[in-house]
């Protein structure tokens, strides 16, 4: 019998170092880590983004989060170092390294999963760009479970990039009082990451332990 999977969850505004920190987190427990699929679909197809593509970018996410759990239950019931995948990991043929999943270097911990960004993100992005938000992303937010939600607060600096929109700490408060108002009406375990970036890194860390006793 494979070992239940522990699932945390980083939210928050942009440029709130979700994506760093779901790395950093991977590399030190070892495991994979769900890679934001909005951020591919993005730079594939443009910012010039619509309402059915934030509905595609949902779809998009879920499916790869289904694939990484299924990548670590199959580790569980084979738990071999030749059965393990190879991606990440240095010297592995290019061809096995492409993956919507990041970390994993040598024998995995099979026990979490983190995941960088979820249908709560989705959610609070629909309502603030198009006031609304489709009844599958709706759903998709009352039937997936998680363990833990991370949620990162806008009190570092916000990065350029070719993606990003809100450079103005009002409207990146905005959006994380969303988010907060979220956490506090729904029933599983939140917790806030604040502070410099190695902070934040141990704060997760100790929230993420106690998870995994």
């Amino acid at each position: 019998m494979s070992e239940r999977i522990i699932k945390v969850v980083v939210i928050g505004p942009e440029s709130t170092g979700k994506s760093m920190l779901c790395e950093k987190l991977a590399a030190h427990y070892n495991t994979i880590w769900v890679k934001e699929y909005a951020r591919e679909f993005l730079l594939k197809n443009g910012n010039a983004y619509t309402q059915e593509d934030l509905l595609t970018i949902a779809k998009g996410q879920i499916q790869n989060e289904e694939n990484a759990l299924r990548q670590l239950t199959k580790n569980n019931q084979h738990q071999t170092p030749n059965n393990f995948p190879l991606w990440g990991i240095e010297g592995a043929p290019k061809s096995q390294t492409t993956s919507p999943f990041g970390g994993l270097r040598g024998l995995p911990n099979n026990k979490l999963l983190l995941i960088d960004t979820d249908m709560y993100v989705m959610k609070v992005w629909s309502e603030f760009v198009f006031n609304t938000c489709d009844n599958f992303i709706l759903n998709q937010i009352v039937e997936r479970k998680y363990d833990c939600y991370l949620l990162c607060e806008p009190d570092i600096d916000w990065v350029k990039d070719e993606l990003r929109e809100y450079p103005d700490l009002e409207t990146r408060s905005k959006l994380f009082h969303h988010y907060k108002d979220l956490m506090v009406h729904q029933h599983c375990n939140w917790v806030s990451i604040n502070g410099d970036y190695e902070s934040r890194f141990q704060k997760a860390i100790l929230n993420i332990d106690k998870l995994l006793q």
